[in-house]
């Protein structure tokens, strides 16, 4: 039986060998008497050719770290920073040099012809015009995620991606990563077996973790362009705590499920090439950060996932917890018939069940004395385990997914996560939320991306 199960797993290793990818090559560290094998993903370096010039719309946190990743792409350049706060056009210039040109006004950012693409990181309920306007105006569109703040705001962004053929980037960053293509790579090759389950987890504990953000001494009317912020949305007078903590509030941003379990739709999808599912419901509620803000800090959601070309049914489960005592969990994972995938954006390891014959003599002794056949009977055992991590000094899934938006821009080619794939990430985060909201099932149709009516 020992040299069987060392022959399967030799068979076994050798199949996953053969599934790397020429972006996602690896190398194999393996103990044949152990019980868990290591095999080591590496990206191929990358040069640039002609340089790409961008701008940033919206200099807040997540702008800032995506200028910052995208500008260590090699042959790009920052021209412009447009924000509605001083204070950020400020700190822009002192982070990339006074010579880059600030405005308040994206519209004026828009027209200046030195600028190839834009950065869009505002608030989520300027995504879908920002980058209308943006297209339109001949610029290539890297827009953070969740691509539109309603449900009903997608077919537009998709329709202006399509008329202008300007590449369009949706900013969920792992869907690039090496963990991801290494996943796709195994589901493909049949490692797990059928899907038939998936979930995935985010937790925090921490007061920026869960959007209270720092606000600036001298925020004010003065220093902040509130009525241009406030102009798509509900009519308020100057509120600085909106403004800073925008998550926390509807008419600005789309909760946990928008910020967070929108990622781990877009790895999944990716993985799995699914177009979403057909049924999304949640529950959750607001059990801790009692400060004003709308949107629970505990969500739960359920989806059903229908049979497609693709892959089987599957269900799937996530949650989001900002007030987790075990802090900084996330994950995603897949179960099928033969075993599983804990998936992040810089490994995977794969967990598969094994049988052996019992050799408890106890048990075969007391099986005996009943009567009962011990031929067929198993003891436990634990998994096997293949983690396939990424090398040291991989620049990880931001990085990777700039790379992918600068050779589209480059090459005219394609990227990973286009406004299709964009909208069908953020369907079931933004039906989410109206579940949650509504506190009913939200019925969709991801192939045609429509919702359906009861």
């Amino acid at each position: 039986m020992k040299n069987k199960n060392t022959s399967s797993r030799r068979k076994f290793l050798q199949k996953l060998s053969a599934s790397s990818a020429a972006l996602a090559l690896g190398t194999k560290a393996l103990a044949e008497n152990q019980e868990k094998y290591v095999e080591t993903l590496f990206r191929a370096p990358f040069s640039a050719n002609d340089q790409v010039n961008i701008a940033l719309i919206g200099a807040g946190i997540m702008g800032g770290e995506d200028t910052r990743t995208a500008l260590s792409v090699p042959g790009t350049k920052l021209v412009a920073v447009c924000d509605l706060y001083d204070g950020r056009l400020k700190e822009a210039k002192t982070k990339w040099g006074n010579d880059i040109f600030t405005t308040r006004s994206y519209k004026e950012l828009l027209n200046r012809s030195d600028i190839d693409a834009v950065i869009i990181a505002t608030s989520d309920h300027w995504h879908q015009q920002i980058s209308i306007d943006a297209m339109k105006a001949g610029k290539h569109v890297y827009c953070e995620k969740p691509m539109v703040h309603s449900i009903m705001e997608g077919p537009a962004v998709i329709k202006t991606q399509q008329e202008t053929g300007k590449v369009f980037q949706v900013g969920s960053q792992g869907v690039s990563s090496l963990g991801n293509e290494k996943a796709r790579e195994l589901l493909k090759d049949g490692v797990i077996g059928d899907l038939n389950y998936a979930e995935g987890f985010w937790a925090r504990h921490s007061p920026t973790g869960a959007w209270q953000y720092p606000i600036p001494d001298d925020a004010s009317p003065q220093t902040v362009d509130w009525e241009a912020y406030i102009s798509n949305t509900t009519k308020r007078s100057f509120d600085k705590t909106r403004f800073f903590r925008w998550r926390n509030y509807l008419d600005y941003g789309t909760g946990m499920s928008g910020d967070l379990f929108v990622h781990l739709f877009s790895s999944l999808h990716f993985i799995t090439n699914s177009f979403g599912p057909n049924k999304v419901y949640a529950a959750g509620g607001l059990r801790y950060w009692l400060d004003g803000r709308e949107v629970p800090d505990v969500l739960l959601g359920t989806f059903d996932y229908p049979k497609s070309n693709a892959h089987p049914a599957f269900n799937l489960s996530l949650r989001c917890n900002f007030v987790d005592g075990t802090s900084g969990t996330t994950f995603l994972r897949l179960v099928g018939s033969l075993g599983s995938m804990d998936i992040t954006w810089d490994s995977v390891t794969v967990k598969r069940n094994k049988s052996a014959d019992s050799d408890d003599p106890f048990m075969i002794e007391q099986m005996k004395r009943m009567g009962t056949p011990v031929t067929d009977r198993k003891r436990i055992v634990g998994p096997e385990e293949y983690t396939f991590a990424a090398e040291r000094g991989y620049k990880g899934g931001p990085y990777d997914h700039f790379v992918n938006f600068f050779t589209a821009i480059r090459n005219k080619g394609k990227v990973v996560e286009d406004a299709v794939f964009g909208y069908r990430a953020a369907a079931p985060a933004l039906l989410c939320n109206d579940s949650y909201n509504q506190d009913k099932a939200m019925l969709w149709d991801p192939e045609k991306m429509q919702l359906i009516k009861k």
